[in-house]
């Protein structure tokens, strides 16, 4: 086969380390996975940047491994990489590349007052896990790490940079750190000299564009896989030197890759362990705290609402059915076992809700909470049923994600179409559970399982087969030509149901902020 024409996109998301790997007609052609999850470490929210390593390496070899055994070939190049991650957090370096803390998250709400300060001071929405609140709360705390500072990345910028040792970063990731000005794609001047000054006050004299990576738009170069880099890979020495990578991403751009909701007026929905919305605009709404500005790709303006919450709850409560079941001496995959638990939502009835739950494992920041603990609460005069029971945690895990959405309806931002990936959407009760939230129909193509991973194989395959044309003619016209996809309405019953349910969970909430100073 010839792999020249063939891209492999790599994303670090909050639980699997995701590889695919694309042929010219953009079909998968082989996959690898590795499976992690973050840590609380002293309060902080993080990965080690050793466990990074060896899920890269883990995660390579698996796909490496498929496609020999599909192929009967070593994988030894391709046309281009790209490489994806959870959007935000800090990742501080010194001028040896050594981390000076611990990886600190996009997940931890611990940059309230610098949040704060920069929102007045921009004018302009800085939420909790932007970079750029994780740098200037160091400094307002004036941490001893400033004085070693040297260089700032996310996860994914990190990651490239290991892999070519270029300090650039994709435009859409870029966005998550500080604010992004789309007429020049870089850096907002105004906000960067705004911050020189809050910097100044403080005793500081960092420079945003010093600090931070230097950022590229989808189809620009962003450096060749070195020997070093191959080596992190694949340990095994097979993978060559000197393949292209495209700009690295984060997770909110890969997903509106991977479901072609690029253009103004696209929206689409990423579900996992974290869940978010985004919605491609022609301009910048009025500032609202529960909405983020970040970008597609390309550089287009686009409003998020991201959630810290959303299926750790449903994950732990499947967990606690399965050692059930095992009990029982009933071994079910994990695969059947949530297929059956999410489309039993299904089955529930339309009666007053008497279940409600709220998922909170951590801070969110779209109802303003700084910390969370789960709470499941129903009528001791109506025992809960295994249907009640989990559409109670399927309306939740999506509840805060409405909330926020519904800021956008007051602005009369109009949504043509919203298409969903990730896991949560292989199940035909995810589809719905979204479709009953936003009142609006909701598309998954056949490759929405793929998510971020596939989104960013499809970004390097850009790199090497833009030939000139905007990514948005390139999606349209290329890859998503004849793409197969499932749209799905939710009822008028389903509808009223969840805005029944919303009104519950909008209670609870009250006994969210209860329990967290009770516990």
């Amino acid at each position: 086969m010839n792999t020249n024409k063939m891209s492999i996109g790599i994303e670090l998301g909050s639980t699997r380390i995701k590889a695919v790997l694309i042929d010219e007609n953009y079909s998968i052609v082989a996959s690898g996975s590795f499976s992690w999850e973050n840590t609380l470490l002293d309060g902080i929210w993080t990965y080690s940047m050793k466990e990074v390593r060896e899920g890269l390496r883990t995660c390579y070899k698996d796909l490496k491994n498929d496609y020999f055994n599909k192929t009967g070939e070593v994988l030894k190049r391709t046309g281009a990489i790209g490489i994806s991650a959870m959007m935000h957090g800090y990742i501080a370096l010194d001028k040896d590349d050594n981390l000076l803390v611990p990886f600190r998250t996009w997940r931890n709400t611990i940059t309230e007052k610098a949040a704060d300060i920069l929102s007045s001071t921009f004018g302009f929405n800085i939420p909790q896990r932007w970079s750029v609140a994780h740098l200037y709360q160091a400094m307002l705390n004036n941490e001893e790490h400033l004085g070693s500072l040297d260089k700032v990345y996310t996860l994914s910028s990190y990651v490239h940079y290991l892999l070519t040792g270029e300090k650039v970063i994709g435009i859409g990731d870029a966005s998550g750190m500080f604010p992004i000005d789309s007429e020049t794609k870089d850096w907002n001047k105004e906000y960067v000299d705004a911050f020189s000054l809050k910097a100044k006050e403080l005793g500081f004299t960092f420079s945003i564009p010093s600090l931070f990576p230097r950022v590229l738009s989808a189809g620009e170069n962003a450096g060749y896989l070195t020997k070093e880099g191959a080596l992190l890979l694949d340990e095994d020495g097979d993978l060559e030197a000197g393949i292209p990578l495209s700009p690295p991403e984060g997770d909110a751009g890969t997903g509106m890759v991977a479901t072609n909701a690029v253009r103004v007026g696209s929206g689409n929905t990423s579900a996992g362990t974290s869940d978010f919305a985004m919605v491609v605009m022609d301009h910048i709404p009025p500032r609202h705290r529960e909405l983020d500005m970040v970008t597609t790709p390309s550089g287009l303006p686009v409003a998020m609402v991201h959630c810290n919450n959303c299926t750790s709850d449903i994950n732990y409560w499947a967990m606690l059915f399965k050692e059930f079941a095992l009990k029982l001496g009933v071994d079910i995959s994990d695969n059947d076992l949530f297929t059956l638990l999410y489309n039993e939502a299904l089955n529930a009835t339309s009666l007053p809700f008497l279940d409600v739950s709220c998922n909170y494992y951590s801070g969110e920041g779209v109802t303003d909470f700084n910390s969370g603990i789960p709470i499941f609460l129903h009528n001791p005069a109506s025992p809960p049923s295994l249907s009640s029971f989990m559409r109670c945690h399927l309306y939740s895990a999506l509840a805060t994600l409405k909330i926020g959405l519904d800021v956008l309806k007051k602005e009369n931002i109009k949504i043509e179409r919203m298409l969903g990936h990730g896991g949560f959407f292989k199940s035909k009760a995810g589809v719905r559970t979204l479709s009953a939230a936003i009142a609006s129909p909701v598309t998954v193509m056949e490759t929405a399982g793929e998510g971020g991973a596939y989104g960013m194989a499809l970004l390097s395959s850009f790199l090497i087969n833009g030939e000139g044309r905007s990514l948005e003619d390139f999606l349209d016209k290329e890859v998503y030509r004849e793409a197969k996809v499932t749209t799905v309405m939710a009822t008028e019953k389903e509808i009223k149901d969840y805005d029944d349910f919303i009104s519950s969970y909008k209670k609870i909430l009250e006994v969210e902020r209860k329990a967290l100073e009770v516990f």
